[in-house]
């Protein structure tokens, strides 16, 4: 049974990536890579041709596949996040720095544009968030939501691409980071005070609110990173030298 393109790059990109890394960065061959999942070789040549055009591996010639993800873009990202690949701690935290980034500018920029559907999509966003806490779940889908419905707000088709594909690329952190529902509820008030302000078309307020509650993020993510070089410290630390 062939594997159909859509059900077949992530699980290539999911199996390439474990491969590589424990190879030195060599991907398994073509022929290899179509003898694991049972398809032509034609079938995986157009698909690492797209995995090359978004820089996640590199094809050299009488050499063989190689994984450069540090190379790879936004695009990439989101289809990695689709295969399963976790990002590194360094890596979310630069992502959450860069929608710090733009989602201060978008609350700005959504407290002068937004429409009266914008604020109609938001309050329902808002209502089911109030649903899912009271329920005892987290708000790791609505989160985006409510974030992208601000980015929506500002009426430029353009950045909401952006974002969305941004997105789509953390998904996969969202059930770490609401993994507390106290968290939950913090940003659900939060979500709240925001909204308040962009109906009020306070732009300042609007924006303030907004670097306030992304910062919490990074605090947590700056946590997790300082954490994780912690442990590596250690584990350096308690290996033998050799001599």
């Amino acid at each position: 049974m062939s594997i159909t393109e859509v059900d077949f790059l992530p699980k290539l990109v999911a199996y390439i990536v474990e491969a590589a890394r424990t190879n030195g960065d060599k991907a398994p061959s073509e022929r290899e890579l179509a003898e694991h999942f049972a398809v032509s070789r034609g079938q995986v040549r157009e698909s690492l041709a797209i995995l090359e055009a978004m820089r996640i591996i590199q094809r050299r010639a009488k050499s063989g596949i190689y994984l450069t993800l540090d190379a790879a873009g936004l695009d990439s990202m989101a289809l990695l996040a689709r295969a399963g690949v976790q990002l590194d701690a360094a890596q979310i935290f630069q992502a959450v720095e860069l929608r710090k980034i733009h989602e201060i500018k978008a609350a700005e920029l959504a407290a002068n544009r937004a429409t009266e559907a914008n604020f109609e999509r938001l309050r329902d966003i808002l209502e089911r968030s109030e649903r899912q806490i009271a329920d005892g779940l987290g708000l790791q889908e609505l989160d985006g939501e409510f974030h992208l419905e601000i980015v929506r707000a500002t009426q430029n088709d353009l950045f909401h691409k952006i974002c969305a594909s941004f997105y789509a690329a953390s998904f996969q952190r969202m059930p770490v980071y609401f993994g507390q529902i106290e968290r939950s509820i913090k940003s659900h008030a939060e979500h709240q005070q925001i909204f308040d302000a962009l109906y009020r078309r306070d732009a300042i307020l609007a924006q303030a609110l907004m670097n306030t509650h992304l910062g919490r993020a990074m605090s947590y993510w700056t946590e997790l990173l300082d954490g994780a070089r912690e442990q590596a410290e250690k584990k350096s630390a308690a290996e033998p030298d050799h001599v």
